[in-house]
């Protein structure tokens, strides 16, 4: 079956906070074997990196990742997403600061193909001014997720499993989307060897 499926979702994963003493890559690694309580399957881990914090000098640096998940036919992205947010719970995520520091945070970034709520409502987060961005949340699943093309930490991880993803909208691979990065942005992700 191909990742295209929407029996396919992909994640985000990082963290930049120990979580019960464990270094950050430590949760990513437990909570990638977690997600299979919640009815997801993990199909393809790309490497960790460590990654700057973002925004520059909010907390220490992250370690970031992205993976595949395969999910129950009768699964929607929400139920997706409440699977994601039981795990995060399970390893004391607080939702205290947009953009802040974390033990563990797993973003939603595409549902098999699925735009939504709509086309215009993901242009409209899409095309969110920057000042807009780190003050204003949706209050509904946006899929894609709108940021993901800015984000070093997001793509480079992502072009590890699925460079060839088309982003339904902007009609742009994840690997031409990572070519559109300023190279400092992409420089600036190093992987951890395992």
């Amino acid at each position: 079956m191909s990742l295209h499926s929407q029996q396919y979702s992909f994640v985000a994963l990082g963290a930049n906070l120990p979580f019960e003493g464990a270094p950050p890559e430590a949760t990513l690694s437990r909570a990638l074997a977690s997600l299979v309580a919640d009815g997801l399957s993990v199909v393809a881990v790309s490497r960790f990196f460590r990654t700057p914090c973002f925004p520059a000098g909010a907390g220490p640096d992250y370690v970031n990742a992205a993976c595949s998940v395969r999910h129950p036919a009768d699964f929607s992205p929400h139920d997706v997403l409440a699977a994601l947010h039981k795990v995060e719970d399970r390893f004391g995520r607080k939702r205290d600061q947009r953009w802040g520091m974390r033990t563990l945070d797993l973003d939603l970034l595409a549902f098999g193909d699925s735009v939504l709520p709509d086309a215009a409502t993901q242009d409209h987060w899409r095309g969110l001014p920057g000042a807009d961005q780190s003050r204003l949340a949706p209050d509904q699943l946006i899929l894609p997720h709108p940021r993901m093309q800015d984000r070093a930490f997001v793509l480079v991880p992502l072009a590890d499993i699925a460079p060839d993803w088309r982003h339904p909208l902007l009609g742009l691979t994840v690997a031409q989307m990572v070519s559109r990065l300023p190279a400092q942005d992409r420089a600036a992700l190093v992987p951890i060897e395992a």
